[in-house]
């Protein structure tokens, strides 16, 4: 067999390719794989790309959430023999997508396709106190008032002079206190 060790020390999103409608039970079943194996720092993340779908019928707006990519999980992990076998050996696994037998990471301009450069995780959430770190509000302690994933921006609330101003600023020009 093949050995996949990775070359560089970082993780990498892949596509996995499941039969349709097995997309949860993959996820489910990876997800108890990790933790049962204790590989979470070498499978990080799990998703399955979904999309709000709005539809009109009879005058009625319906909201329904839908698989983006029917078929398909996308995990972020370090490609090694025993992460490769993890996945693969679940029920519902087809492959990983790529060459033959050979898993190909998702380059950087696919990711941002996909979207999942999007996934942050924020140290802070609305109504935490957070400090300003970029000028001209430097050093200014604020309340978070919104958070804006999409946009990776903030609404904050500063006070200054006996006021309160509403600022909007990025992610990286705030620090939970």
């Amino acid at each position: 067999m093949e050995s996949y060790k990775t070359q560089e020390n970082s993780a990498h999103w892949y596509v996995v390719y499941t039969y349709s409608g097995y997309e949860n039970k993959v996820k489910a079943t990876l997800e108890k794989i990790v933790e049962n194996r204790n590989l979470q720092d070498k499978i990080l993340e799990i998703i399955i790309p979904m999309e709000e779908e709005i539809e009109i019928k009879d005058g009625k707006q319906k909201t329904s959430i839908k698989k983006v990519f029917p078929g398909y999980v996308l995990v972020k992990m370090f490609m090694e023999d025993e992460t490769w076998y993890a996945v693969k050996s679940i029920k519902g696994v087809f492959s990983f997508v790529g060459v033959g037998e050979k898993p190909l990471p998702l380059t950087e301009k696919e990711m941002q396709t996909l979207g999942i450069d999007e996934i942050i995780n924020l140290d802070y959430s609305v109504g935490d106190s957070v400090r300003i770190i970029t000028e001209p509000f430097y050093n200014y302690p604020a309340i978070i008032e919104e958070i804006f994933k999409d946009k990776k921006r903030v609404k904050v609330k500063v006070s200054m002079f006996g006021r309160e101003t509403t600022v909007d600023l990025e992610f990286n020009q705030v620090q939970k206190i």
